[in-house]
């Protein structure tokens, strides 16, 4: 019996772990993933203002599988039907059971100049390219090129005000105090919506939109982006200039899946033989409810999709009893620069509270999931004296 799962992020990755403790030890259990590597994404906005972090929110995968097997390649596409997985090297893989946890791709909506002239956070190549540009924005503060047709901005856009682009915004604007040219550089977040982190509630929509203005950040919802060009934004409220342009507007499906985000039920089923969870798709828990495409909701649905799989692989063709998943948030947590809001239950805090639950989740996250060494990491960046007190008697 051969079981896949496609993705090392969180939800193919927790998925793996459980499916390692869980599959009877005739099944063969292989993860598949383009880097090899799985990373902390709700962290990785602060490798933009730090890149230290990076060895710490990048884990290799093979440090983390102590039973499956990891195929190191971009899946192309995947035959359902055939039940195969055909790779950009040229193989083919063969399963039984799959599991698609790819995540999702930035998304752009075929608007001209986009893709073209902004830069996306996805991987750590993103931040690390958002960085240098940022300093190069920096660099040129007051040395405009004669040849040039307009004058320089100084001004950097953040296009989308979901999670992602509310903490870059964060980081770029606390990066700009840490230079000394808070007062030369605007950092501007854009949103199509009428509200930061959209799809959130209004307590935890109205904290974030404080704390970034009271960071420095310039908010602009109801703006929609319509064309791009190398200096200029056009929207429908009228033109923007910009020296930086860094795009989390929107996320769509993987290749391997045509781009789609098939929307799938409460047993997290594409088909009897494919599951799938996480931001690859669009989920509908046990009440009806859509879920939204957050680590959070993907780390909670893997307990469901483990429990499927093995129930199918156990029951090799018989009576499977499935499993539904409901979900429950326990509550949202944002960076924005070096201040955070959390929201749990009706409680919307601020400031050290809110930075010290934060650095608390992603810790415990590393150190049940990736390496208790780079959990040690991140909280020494996040964190000093008493906060570290506190938050190691979490481990």
């Amino acid at each position: 019996m051969d079981v896949l799962v496609l993705g090392g992020g969180y939800a193919g990755l927790l998925v793996t772990r459980k499916l390692e403790r869980r599959l009877p030890d005739s099944a063969t259990l292989t993860l598949v993933d383009d880097t090899g590597s799985h990373l902390v994404q709700h962290e990785l906005h602060r490798a933009i203002r730090n890149p230290e972090y990076t060895d710490d929110i990048s884990v290799p995968l093979t440090e983390l599988l102590e039973r499956a097997s990891l195929r190191e390649a971009q899946v192309t596409d995947i035959d359902r039907e055939a039940r195969t997985v055909s790779l950009a090297d040229g193989d083919e893989l063969g399963y039984d059971y799959c599991v698609v946890a790819f995540g999702a791709q930035t998304a752009y909506y075929d608007i001209e100049g986009l893709r073209a002239n902004a830069t996306p956070l996805k991987r750590l190549e993103h931040a690390a390219a958002i960085r240098r540009e940022f300093e190069a924005v920096i660099d040129q503060l007051g040395h405009d090129d004669p040849e040039a047709t307009t004058e320089r901005s100084g001004r950097v856009v953040v296009g989308g005000a979901g999670l992602s682009g509310v903490q870059v915004a964060g980081e770029l604007a606390a990066m700009a105090r840490d230079r000394g040219v808070e007062d030369d550089i605007e950092v501007l977040l854009l949103e199509q919506l009428l509200t930061v982190a959209p799809g959130f509630p209004e307590p935890f929509q109205r904290a974030t939109h404080e704390r970034l203005e009271a960071q420095g950040v310039t908010v602009r919802t109801d703006t929609t982006v319509t064309v791009v060009d190398e200096r200029q934004i056009s929207t429908e409220a009228g033109g923007i200039d910009y020296d930086q342009f860094v795009w989390t507007g929107g996320i769509r499906g993987n290749d391997a899946m045509g781009g789609d985000r098939p929307q799938v039920r409460a047993d997290l089923r594409l088909d009897a033989h494919t599951f799938a969870l996480g931001d690859a798709v669009r989920i509908v828990d046990a009440d009806g409810e859509p879920v939204p495409a957050s680590a959070s909701a993907a780390v909670r649905a893997a307990e469901t999709a483990a429990k499927n799989v093995t129930a199918s692989v156990t029951a090799d063709g018989g009576f499977v009893d499935i499993e539904q998943w409901n979900w429950e948030s326990p509550g949202w947590l944002i960076s924005v620069g070096d201040d955070a809001v959390a929201q749990i239950g009706p409680s919307v805090v601020t400031g050290s509270a809110a930075n010290a639950l934060k650095s608390a989740v992603g810790v415990t996250y590393l150190a049940e999931h990736g390496s208790l060494r780079r959990a040690l990491g991140v909280l020494r960046k996040e964190a000093d004296g008493e906060e570290i007190s506190k938050l190691l008697k979490r481990l």
